[in-house]
């Protein structure tokens, strides 16, 4: 019986460190001011992963993932669970007599195989049915060629895998085991690795060539994105019992200090890398505002989120959130959101970076009867479609804006 209690114990505590590896590695009420009126395992690193069938998949509609229009603007594109990372992409019109197409590109959780749905057509392709199941995050490249996958491996889930799926179904490449994090732009790839010693961080070209270190640091527990033209953020990983500092780092590794210290700061770089948006707590309260890294200014704004759970226009005139309705006092900010202990139920609202207004969007309850946790929001390039996961069940949906 004794012997019994001690394997129930040793399983237990393998769990829990695979669990706390999981949310280390993928982890990831305001007033509102209104707008004025107007099943295989595993690949191995070091191989390719092959398809089901043996042989390089064909484009094919998908039947089992069928679109659902809940309104003339919103439209679940699949009940999930799909990977965390999505993109949106405009694709122009053959001619000036046809309307351009906007397509959403993601990764379905279970299978790893790769869908596209068009916008306007409402249609779901499948663009490619290799298999690579238990992938916890993508980062896509901006042309939806490649999405590089991050997904746990091992006996105890210690190893973290990043691999370059194609979307056409043809073979990949791994990227180095155990990258803390990964940035992606239309020409290079941004990684970084972390030890006791500190980071590195390290840029490639999209297909995995001519690796340099752009940076080395002491801290440990980083989370970088590209802020920019050979500039990069840099941010301590978010947690409310440990206050946080976001970086500039430029093309020469120097680091400059742009927030904190703030507890549970998250940060989001615009695509130019002229404002970075912040989220922190004070007072287990969660608190959102803008940093102009060319005058150094913090500008509060009137609603408040997680920094995840907002994405940037293209031009970066506005950010488009999540903003919960009456989130849990009883709470602590970020980190019972990313672990799944607290649902927040979110609208979603743009916020106008110029006159740092707030402007509903949409109110997914009201339209949906649901509530909506939003997550991994993405937006084509001319602004036209809002793309964005619910948390509640990792469905994937679109907006027209």
């Amino acid at each position: 019986m004794r012997r019994t209690f001690i394997i129930l114990a040793i399983v237990i505590v393998l769990a829990g460190i695979g669990v706390g590896v999981y949310f280390y590695f993928f982890a990831g009420a305001a007033s509102v001011a209104v707008a004025p009126s107007g099943t295989t395992s595993l690949p191995t690193a070091g191989q390719t992963t092959t398809s089901s069938t043996g042989t390089t998949p064909t484009t094919t509609t998908s039947s089992s993932n069928t679109p659902t229009t809940v309104s003339a603007r919103l439209v679940q594109i699949s009940k999930g669970p799909v990977v965390p990372g999505e993109v949106v992409v405009n694709i122009p019109a053959p001619n000036a007599s046809s309307s351009p197409e906007v397509s959403v590109h993601y990764i379905e959780r279970q299978s790893g195989n790769v869908f596209s749905y068009s916008v306007r057509a409402k249609k779901i392709t499948r663009t490619s049915n290799r298999t690579v199941p238990g992938i916890q995050s993508a980062s896509w490249l901006p042309d939806a060629s490649v999405a590089f996958v991050r997904y746990l491996s091992g006996t105890d889930a210690e190893t973290i895998n990043t691999y370059a799926l194609p979307a056409n179904g043809s073979s990949g490449f791994f990227l180095p085991k155990n990258l803390s994090d990964i940035s992606v732009s239309s020409t290079n790839i941004l990684t970084l690795t972390s030890g006791v010693n500190g980071s590195a961080a390290s840029l490639e070209r999209t297909d995995g060539t001519r690796p340099s270190t752009v940076f080395t640091t002491p801290l440990s527990a980083l989370r970088i994105s590209f802020a920019g033209k050979s500039r990069y953020l840099a941010f301590t990983k978010p947690t409310a019992t440990l206050p946080g500092n976001a970086f500039l780092v430029d093309s020469a590794g120097r680091f400059s200090r742009i927030a904190g210290p703030l507890s549970g700061l998250v940060a989001l770089p615009s695509s130019s890398g002229k404002w970075v948006l912040i989220s922190y707590t004070l007072n287990n309260a969660m608190q959102l505002e803008l940093v102009n890294t060319d005058t150094s200014s913090i500008l509060p704004l009137p609603v408040a989120t997680i920094a995840d759970k907002c994405a940037w226009a293209a031009d970066d005139s506005a950010i488009y959130c999540g903003i919960p309705i009456d989130p849990p006092a009883t709470a602590v900010y970020p980190d019972d959101w990313y672990q799944g202990a607290v649902t927040l139920s979110d609208r979603i609202w743009k916020i106008d970076v110029a006159g740092r207004y707030a402007q509903l969007v949409l109110d997914f309850e009201n339209e949906t009867e649901n509530s909506l946790d939003a997550k991994a929001l993405a937006l084509d390039a001319a602004g036209t479609v809002l793309v964005f996961m619910n948390k509640n069940d990792s469905s994937l949906w679109s907006y027209s804006l």
